[in-house]
């Protein structure tokens, strides 16, 4: 079985959870004899050599489009995120006016467009401009061999918000990259700190008002968002000397940090599953996370959950975290549901299905 995985143009330029669960599902399909290469949306290719085409991101259809008829199998990993609180309440004023006005479906369209005529991505399929955004992502919808959710809550708000489809639906676990053998690094013992891509999703500004009236060594890692580097600025202007960045790191020194440190905060507007939370959970932090998306069918009663939009909520459950036990049923259950091998198993399974 010979599969290509697309994925969008800045997989690698601007890493995220998405960019983590392509290689680690690729690399655990490749265990199971499946033959995977991995292309980005602004390449050309040899689609017949293909049994399936596996896409990412359905809110990306503008990427999606012009490989879409060319596959003769279609499967997509929906990752189906909404921006649209993010925007109207976090977002720049111009865009929280226009999402009020337009909607958020009509202003990415307007995003979409405006980086093709400025030269920052290009839109290579004509339908997409025809039929504008949110009937572009139903086509995807209604028209793919089969879906992968990563979980049940993602199904439904995919039926509710695109309606029905008759592709194939699996729920598709993320997971955790499972290493036995990570040190603890010390410098961080006891730390608070929050894993992701520094951006407006992910509300690390308001975290850092909330962690700059705790007196506790805090680290904000990871790169900024391409499209937020003034907002990455902005948390780095406010934040106090006992709040430290780290810009990026290989991701099993990440994992050395989250042995070493106590709590993981990512008070997100939007997490389809919030996978560097999973992660910190998994090494040993006590996490703390919104109710925001898809991350109470993950994180049950073993998280500290948050209101995004309260920073008294959030620094209550910081709190909480800091002082409370680190609960091992979680960690197993981690281990045993949680896992690329899982993750690659059920995917190879839908492939099976449906070829």
């Amino acid at each position: 079985m010979k599969v290509l995985f697309i994925a969008r143009a800045t997989l690698y330029q601007s890493p995220g959870g998405d960019t983590i669960q392509i290689l680690k599902t690729a690399e655990a399909l490749r265990n199971l004899d499946v033959v995977v290469d991995i292309g980005l949306t602004t390449e050309t290719f040899n689609y017949e050599q293909y049994d399936i085409v596996h896409f990412f991101n359905i809110i990306r259809p503008a990427d999606i489009l012009f490989h879409f008829s060319k596959a003769k199998k279609k499967v997509i990993s929906s990752i189906f995120v909404d921006y649209s609180e993010a925007e109207l309440l976090a977002g720049k004023k111009i865009r929280s006016f226009l999402v009020k006005i337009i909607g958020a479906n009509k202003l990415e369209y307007i995003k979409a467009v405006g980086k093709a005529i400025l030269g920052k991505e290009e839109i290579r399929s004509r339908k997409y401009l025809l039929k504008g955004h949110l009937s572009s992502v139903k086509y995807i919808h209604q028209h793919a061999d089969a879906i992968l959710p990563n979980s049940y809550s993602e199904q439904n708000r995919l039926e509710q918000a695109l309606g029905k489809t008759n592709a194939y639906i699996r729920r598709i676990v993320n997971g955790v990259d499972i290493k036995k053998n990570i040190i603890p690094n010390k410098r961080f013992d006891g730390a608070i700190i929050c894993v992701g891509r520094i951006e407006r999703l992910k509300n690390q500004l308001m975290l850092i008002n909330v962690l700059n009236t705790l007196d506790i060594p805090a680290y904000i890692i990871g790169k900024p968002a391409i499209n937020d580097t003034l907002y990455a600025e902005e948390c780095k202007k406010i934040a106090k000397p006992h709040i430290q960045f780290i810009e990026n790191l290989p991701q099993e020194e990440v994992f050395a940090i989250m042995k070493a440190a106590k709590v993981h905060v990512l008070p997100s507007w939007f997490e389809t599953t919030g996978l560097a939370s999973l992660e910190a959970a998994y090494y040993g932090c006590n996490v703390v996370v919104s109710k925001k998306g898809d991350q109470e069918e993950y994180f049950k009663n073993f998280a500290y959950f948050c209101k995004p939009d309260d920073e008294n909520s959030i620094k209550e459950a910081i709190l909480k975290a800091y002082h409370g036990t680190y609960n091992n049923a979680f960690h197993k259950l981690i281990e045993e549901t949680y896992t690329w091998e899982q993750a690659a198993n059920q995917t190879k399974q839908v492939y099976q299905e449906i070829l």
